[in-house]
């Protein structure tokens, strides 16, 4: 069994409603889910690069998208030299997948409306409770984590064979019950592959809405089986945090650190980075 630590690791004036984290070397890239912005954070030199990955008036001139607008960017999954930033699903405009290249920069928009469609379809989960809050490829597999925050509670993955999120073959569902604070039921916000295991994160939110916010009661991080989908562990998280982002910071043999981005559902471009170590 694991014992947990949570600390303040960096504070970052730009940054608002952080929803993704990837960590590579002394580089920090966040996405924010009403942002069209990749933001890039050199955690030596304290350096913050904007990365425009939307081209629009709205993105342009306001770094807060209104509600209504913002492509809700909650996904940033990192394969080979690509960074992919998806958006959750949870109404039509948020539909958004980006795909940036780390080496030339280049920015790929695209469509996940069919995928998305096809993904509601199969696993009967409807608009209403459909949210897509973390991704990882296994190598042979997309895995997309629903939260389920809505009416029906639909925590699950979705599994999508192949590598190609465009054109989606085969795609399966699976319902994963997770923990609960007084209860009310956490739900999927991340998670990330290391080896054969998934660490997640999910939130207890006392909310019937994908779209609307409501109180937060705290965080978990747990495991998940990459192959089977079980659920090894896990443990509350201290404080009362809405975790959106996790990121692999260090791995040694007895001790796991990761780093935490958390959206405070607020417009102020100020936001916490928080490591939280998991040591046997």
């Amino acid at each position: 069994m694991y014992s947990t630590h949570l600390e303040i690791f960096r504070q970052i004036k730009g940054i608002g409603s952080a929803s993704g984290i990837f960590s590579a070397d002394e580089q920090l890239y966040i996405v924010g889910d009403n942002s069209g912005f990749l933001n890039k954070y050199n955690v030596d030199t304290y350096e913050l690069e904007k990365i425009q990955i939307l081209f629009d008036q709205t993105v342009t001139e306001n770094e807060n998208i209104p509600k209504h607008l913002k492509p809700d960017f909650e996904v940033l999954c990192h394969i080979d030299n690509y960074l992919y930033i998806l958006g959750s699903g949870s109404t039509a405009t948020r539909s958004i997948m980006v795909k940036y290249d780390l080496k030339t920069k280049k920015v790929k928009q695209e469509s996940l409306s069919k995928t998305y469609e096809k993904m509601r379809s199969i696993s009967s989960v409807n608009a209403d409770n459909f949210n897509i809050e973390g991704a990882v490829f296994t190598g042979t597999n997309w895995l997309l984590f629903n939260r389920g925050n809505g009416d029906e509670a639909k925590n699950g993955i979705f599994t999508l064979s192949g590598n190609d999120l465009i054109n989606a073959g085969d795609i399966k569902f699976n319902t994963l019950l997770l923990p609960n604070i007084n209860h009310v039921e956490s739900s999927f916000t991340d998670a990330t592959l290391i080896g054969n295991e998934i660490f997640f994160i999910s939130t207890a939110e006392n909310t019937k809405s994908t779209y609307h916010d409501g109180e937060i009661l705290g965080s978990f991080i747990g495991s998940i089986n990459a192959k089977n989908l079980q659920l090894n562990f896990s443990y509350k998280i201290p404080g009362k945090h809405k975790f959106e982002g996790i990121t692999l910071f260090k791995q040694e043999k007895k001790r796991i650190e990761f780093l935490l981005c958390e959206d405070r559902d607020t417009d102020e471009l100020n936001t916490t980075i928080y490591k939280l170590s998991l040591t046997l």
